[in-house]
């Protein structure tokens, strides 16, 4: 079957993946989606797609992290010059 675009986002059809929970997990998941309005089948997709997201920021950060140089970072915070804070500046 062939992928649709809606959007600039890709939608490819649905596949299965017979998932085995312990019964215990089961039971919380089914009262998570009762109590978020959602299926199951829904909740578990959003909570696989939030552990995705939360590893892909990870790694950008970690990338980030490994391109940083302290030292310059640390000469522009030190740097002379530059305006005081202004009224209104303030982090409420």
């Amino acid at each position: 079957m062939r992928k649709k675009t809606f959007g600039g986002v890709n939608h490819e059809p649905p596949t299965s993946y017979p998932l085995r929970l312990p019964h215990s997990l089961k039971e919380a998941v089914a009262k998570a989606a009762e109590w978020d309005g959602i299926s199951m089948n829904q909740f578990i997709m959003l909570a696989v797609a939030e552990k995705l997201a939360a590893l892909e920021t990870v790694r950008f950060f970690e990338e980030r992290s490994d391109r940083a140089d302290l030292e310059r970072f640390r000469q522009i915070l030190n740097r002379s010059g530059g305006e005081a804070p202004q009224p209104g500046d303030e982090v409420a």
